[in-house]
């Protein structure tokens, strides 16, 4: 058609950048499409990344025209990344949980499912002990389309887990006014984010799950506030 100007010069850039890289994804070919169909489908839109890496770059060009924020728990590392990627948005967020509490979190959550951790809240007041109340206030104000959690660290005693990012995302999806969400969580064959996906995004609103059993992608509604608003699944 005649108003078809082209490739995009970031999605040229970003092609070229892929193709002539050795750097392995973190995530597989099949992986990566689970992302990319749905923001072919819901793009351009608001994309939240829990993770910062060699396929950031990927991230944001798929979502073309849309807004794409990147959360990283290591300062340093944001340095280097957005060095040579200037144009990535990326924010550090210092986790104030750690792996080996898992269980006693997830305790805390449900004592407090009614009060301070209930699924519809305002995520920035929040005083649950899983709640991200800490990040940049301006986050707080997008509705956020697609939310992937492939970050923090999650495989040693001493890293900051899963366990925040999961809860987070899935009270950001059920306190928001209009529009559901897409949620992808990665390494969820770790027992840790199997448990608290299981809790809080539930198997009923998991609608794919990858090949490699690595990956799930719930789909999320918002949740009126009241009585129902005190249940996750």
């Amino acid at each position: 058609p005649e108003s078809y100007r082209g490739l995009p010069l970031e999605v040229g850039t970003a092609l070229a950048r892929y193709v002539s890289s050795k750097v392995i994804p973190q995530q597989t070919f099949d992986e990566i499409m689970m992302t990319v169909r749905v923001l072919a489908a819901r793009g351009p839109c608001n994309f939240l990344v829990f993770g910062l890496g060699f396929d950031s770059v990927m991230w944001k060009t798929l979502n073309h025209g849309g807004r794409t924020v990147f959360l990283e728990e290591t300062e340093d590392w944001i340095k280097q990344v957005t060095g040579k990627n200037p144009d990535l948005e990326a924010y550090l967020v210092r986790y104030n949980t750690k792996l080996m509490d898992a269980g006693r979190l997830m305790d805390h959550a449900r004592k407090n499912r009614n009060g301070k951790c209930r699924p519809v809240q305002a995520i920035r007041n929040s005083t649950c002990k899983i709640a991200l109340s800490y990040l940049p206030k301006k986050l707080y104000e997008v509705d956020w389309d697609v939310i992937m959690v492939d970050a923090p660290r999650g495989y040693f005693a001493e890293a900051p887990g899963r366990m925040a990012a999961i809860f987070s995302a899935s009270v950001m999806a059920r306190s928001r006014k209009n529009g559901t969400t897409d949620i992808y969580v990665h390494d969820v064959e770790r027992p840790v984010e199997r448990q608290y996906c299981e809790e809080f995004l539930c198997r009923a609103n998991l609608v794919e799950e990858a090949p490699t059993k690595r990956l799930w992608h719930f789909r999320l509604a918002p949740q009126l506030s009241g009585s129902s608003s005190k249940s996750f699944c």
